[in-house]
């Protein structure tokens, strides 16, 4: 049965007010889409969870809609700081915002954990840290099997996670390539999934080619198809990430008032991401076109 929605109706009905939502992709496939139609619906007092939370939160804390950032990693990669979420933090602009900090491996073991229903992970990265000391989560148990004590994380449920991937068929079974981050995880672990793709494909495609599906339909609750849905990050294969984005936000983040013109402009201004691809205009998307490298095929051979 078809899951095919809009994101304006996927948000209305599976995004709430207080919700914890993982707007997950790692460097690549970040549904800035989805944050976007989050903003201009409004939604207020979200805890939202990401490793390596880079400008779709910082413009989801700029709008007010963030009372919580679960993370691991904080910045606007390979610039600088994220000017809104340090503003929220320590000036309380334009609300107060709590933080809840983990190391790359302690933020993946509570997706983990989540997703296999475990109540907690164990994991030693947190030896020698003072992450422990600034998170009460951050525990340590009695190894059962005689070892030393061990740290543990507890598991991650997000209420609603949002997956951007490369290809869906319309029932939601949904393929990546490139870095696979921790998509399939944080759906998993979720009571809701919104997938949302550059392409819808026939399910015949997605079933010749089936070592890509990371995610399966049984977890998905909507499909939302949504072309360059990712800009500026990067989609591999699609579209490259858009440097000079990531430059001109450090820039024009800095200043509270800039960045509200930039999200009435281009969140508030744009009725949806169609919208907004169009007002980018077509030479933008010739610049950020990644070329070809294509994947060669392989034989899976027929069981009779």
């Amino acid at each position: 049965m078809s899951k095919l929605t809009t994101m304006r109706d996927a948000v209305a009905r599976l995004v709430r007010d207080g919700d914890t939502v993982a707007i997950e992709g790692f460097t690549h496939l970040i549904c800035f889409a989805a944050a976007h139609e989050i903003i201009r619906q409004g939604r207020r007092n979200l805890t939202v969870c990401r490793m390596t939370p880079d400008l779709v939160y910082d413009q989801m804390v700029a709008a007010g809609c963030v009372r919580k950032l679960i993370f691991s990693y904080l910045g606007n990669p390979g610039v600088g700081s994220l000017h809104p979420i340090r503003r929220a933090v320590e000036q309380g602009i334009p609300q107060p915002l709590e933080l809840e900090e983990y190391t790359h491996f302690g933020l993946a073991a509570r997706f983990l954990a989540g997703a296999a229903r475990l109540p907690f992970y164990p994991l030693r990265t947190f030896a020698g840290s003072d992450l422990p000391s600034a998170n009460p989560l951050i525990r340590q148990v009695q190894d059962p099997y005689g070892g030393p004590p061990i740290y543990v994380v507890p598991p991650l449920h997000p209420d609603v996670t949002i997956v951007h991937v490369q290809r869906a068929d319309a029932n939601g079974n949904a393929q990546i390539w490139g870095l696979l981050g921790m998509q399939a995880e944080a759906a998993f672990a979720a009571e809701r999934v919104i997938v949302v793709a550059e392409e819808i494909v026939d399910e015949a495609v997605i079933r010749r080619d089936p070592n890509r599906t990371a995610i399966p339909a049984l977890v998905v609750d909507a499909v939302v198809h949504e072309p360059y849905g990712a800009h500026p990050a990067y989609v591999q294969g699609y579209y490259d990430r858009d440097g000079d984005f990531y430059l001109e936000w450090d820039k024009l983040s800095q200043s509270h008032d800039a960045t509200l013109r930039w999200l009435d402009e281009w969140v508030y201004g744009v009725a949806d991401r169609a919208a907004y691809v169009a007002k980018m205009g077509a030479a933008a998307w010739v610049r950020l076109h990644p070329g070809e490298a294509w994947s060669g095929a392989v034989n899976y051979g027929v069981y009779r």
